[in-house]
């Protein structure tokens, strides 16, 4: 139970790093290139944010900064959710849509209430995060139960 506990902790204490971090901690503005207005606004466009990033950017620092940061950040969500909810445990897609629903979640925050880009490239990337997280917990599952099997 105190494993349990600490497991859920964990994910909140994470779930609240996120959102400082997303919401809080910095703005880039748009990163939409020259072209881009900065400040509050919003791309529905998949794909056109890493297209403009990859283009507009000086160096290849900054685009994957960018872009696998926002995969990265994700992981540990697809990671400790099912660890901490059983019943999610052999749902990756389950997971995996949570995560999508949490990045929507942020995005609509940034947008709302601060001055950053709202960015569907965003939530498909944090999704993907999401995803690979849940993948890795779900091996990770799968070996422990053929590692116990042996034992037994």
């Amino acid at each position: 139970m105190i494993l349990k506990d600490g497991l859920i902790l964990c994910l909140f204490v994470y779930l609240l790093a996120v959102i400082y971090v997303t919401l809080f901690m910095w703005n880039y503005g748009a990163s939409l290139g020259p072209v881009g207005p900065g400040g509050r606004n919003y791309n529905f466009i998949p794909f056109r944010s890493i297209y403009r990033i990859a283009v507009y950017s000086p160096t290849i620092v900054a685009p994957i900064k960018i872009l696998v940061g926002n995969i990265i950040l994700f992981i540990p969500f697809g990671f400790l959710v099912p660890i901490a909810f059983k019943s999610l445990r052999t749902k990756v897609m389950g997971t995996t849509f949570l995560g999508m629903l949490f990045s929507i979640l942020i995005e609509s925050s940034q947008y709302l209430f601060t001055y950053r880009v709202s960015n569907i490239d965003d939530v498909i990337l944090n999704t993907l995060g999401a995803f690979i997280g849940a993948v890795m917990i779900r091996i990770c599952f799968f070996i422990k139960s053929k590692i116990w099997y042996f034992k037994t």
